[in-house]
């Protein structure tokens, strides 16, 4: 709407236009759109006051009911019996793929997400990178790119020398079968407490890892085995949060595409030493990037390099997103300038999407008693809940498990993402279930509020607009604005775009449904049912683009 509009604008404006000039006012009352001539009186070398009358007396289209000049603006009343009519078809034809795009012409873009250790506890520390990741994916498809989703999980490293070890010493088969993650951490965490007093302990658990480095096929049996416990136990929380992979290629599968690096940085005269490492130098201001460390080990810059370099030649990406938080922002520009160093101008096609951390009463959300806080617990608690407040409201839910799992897993993704990726976010579980105020569950109930109309109403087969009131007038504004917020939200890799979005069209319709009369209205029964459907439509869409549920009812 916006941009038709200023395309109309142009056509009688003295001056090139550009879309962050064409304002939306507060009040209604001064028009649906405006545009402030202030800026362009000294270049016309006029009063914004002359300029706004040139132009509002030169403005006609079908499109707009009026435009006035007041006061150096230009006022701009659209026809919404037009536009609504127009909308509500466009809407209810295209349904779930209203606000799509072939933007991305089908280009490859590989999102790097999640990634948790591999016998270590999928705590909350990962649900931002895996719930941020999944929205882009979900975003960048409805653009019209191909995401891919790589896990990359932390699969390989010393620590699985000194598990090895661990388990071989005090480890059984039948405690690691029953509770995988728990049994292999509390291993390794002994092996720490034994080690302080034998560090011979060390020695052993360098040992395996060589061993296991070497092929040795007792020690690789043993880490598959943990993997794969460790994965089956981690797809648990990934069902609970509606996400899946598309490549679980970890750390592990990068072990032999690291030297040919090595050797290219080599070939290229890109390599240095310093202090008895292998490093390549930056930019002034930025330190060297370390390739290999003195002893010959490798580390996460060297893996990281030979995973673009493997992704470029497996995906032929268009976009590499890397999920990772805040603190890993100089590891990704040192990267990209390396990639760059090397000759690889796809280097400029690689984005680090940072994030802010999971705080509790203010404080990092690390420890709770002492003790990691886990996601999956974390998850249950929210769907508990959630049980609880439905079988204090609505105890006649017919399925009442399976939308306390939606709401309660819903709150705790859409309060991760209403926030920019960038912020610190505060957790209350409390507060994130609440049916009231900018939360998952309230955009969830209106979806079903809206549901309970439209099964009461059935849908029409046609309808007819007599006039558009003002309620049904600040829906049809922002359905019309669902693309554009889609397109905002991909270009920005931003899906705080899209809950906030959720939350205005969630108010927008209670305020419709608390003031107008659906049922009753015989005469615009048809047409604003038609428009609660498009409610429905673009609330299940927006839902769905952040990874949640919406239940049909609460």
């Amino acid at each position: 709407m916006k941009k038709g509009i200023l395309q109309v604008l142009q056509t009688v404006s003295p001056i090139q236009l550009e879309e962050h000039m064409l304002e939306r006012p507060a009040n209604s009352k001064l028009g649906d759109f405006a545009l402030p001539c202030f800026p362009f009186a000294k270049i016309l070398r006029k009063s914004p006051v002359s300029i706004a009358e040139e132009i509002a007396s030169s403005l006609t289209h079908p499109s707009i009911r009026k435009v006035e000049a007041v006061n150096g603006y230009v006022n701009i009343f659209l026809n919404r019996h037009a536009i609504t009519d127009d909308l509500l078809h466009i809407v209810l034809d295209k349904s779930a793929a209203y606000g799509s795009s072939t933007e991305g012409n089908g280009g490859v873009v590989t999102i790097d997400l999640s990634s948790p250790n591999i016998a270590k506890p999928f705590s909350m520390g990962h649900l931002r990178s895996t719930v941020i990741g999944n929205s882009i994916a979900l975003l960048l498809e409805k653009s019209g790119y191909q995401p891919v989703k790589i896990n990359y999980i932390g699969d390989w490293g010393t620590q699985f020398g000194k598990l090895l070890t661990a388990y071989r010493k005090w480890g059984n088969e039948e405690d690691v079968r029953k509770e995988p993650i728990k049994t292999l951490l509390k291993l390794y965490i002994r092996f720490h407490e034994e080690a302080e007093t034998d560090p011979s302990l060390n020695d052993e658990g360098r040992a395996a890892f060589k061993a296991l480095e070497d092929g040795d096929a007792d020690a690789l049996a043993l880490w598959e085995w943990f993997k794969t416990e460790s994965l089956n136990e981690f797809q648990r929380i990934y069902d609970l949060l509606g996400v899946s992979f598309d490549s679980y290629n970890g750390e592990a599968y990068y072990n032999d595409k690291m030297e040919p690096v090595v050797e290219e940085l080599e070939d290229k005269g890109l390599l240095v030493e310093s202090d008895g490492a292998m490093v390549v130098e930056l930019e002034e201001g930025m330190p060297p990037c370390l390739i290999k460390k003195s002893d010959g080990a490798t580390l996460y810059a060297t893996r990281d390099l030979a995973a673009a370099i493997d992704r470029k030649n497996k995906y032929d990406f268009v976009k590499s997103i890397y999920v990772v938080g805040n603190e890993q922002s100089l590891h990704f520009t040192q990267i990209k300038n390396v990639l760059s160093k090397m000759g690889h101008d796809w280097a400029n096609d690689i984005t680090h999407v940072p994030f802010g951390l999971i705080l509790q009463g203010g404080k990092k959300m690390s420890t709770r008693k002492g003790k990691i806080v886990l996601l999956e617990e974390v998850l249950k608690e929210a769907i508990e809940l959630a049980q609880k407040n439905i079988e204090e409201k609505n105890p006649a839910l017919a399925n009442k498990s399976e939308v306390a799992e939606a709401v309660g897993v819903g709150a705790i993704l859409f309060s991760d993402l209403k926030q920019h990726r960038k912020h610190d976010i505060e957790f209350d579980l409390e507060t994130m279930l609440q049916t009231e105020g900018e939360t998952g569950p309230y955009v969830q109930y209106a979806h079903a509020r809206a549901n309970s109309i439209l099964r009461k109403a059935g849908a029409p087969n046609t309808f007819a607009i007599s006039e558009v009131n003002d309620h049904e007038w600040d829906i049809v504004k922002l359905l019309s604005r669902f693309p554009q917020e889609v397109k905002r939200a991909n270009d920005d890799l931003d899906p705080s775009v899209i809950a906030k979005y959720a939350v205005d069209l969630a108010q927008a319709f209670n305020s419709f449904y608390g003031n107008v009369q659906v049922l009753s209205d015989s005469a615009n029964k048809a047409y604003r049912t038609a428009l609660t459907e498009c409610v429905i439509i673009v609330l299940k869409e927006s839902l769905r683009l952040l990874g949640m549920k919406a239940p049909e009812e609460m």
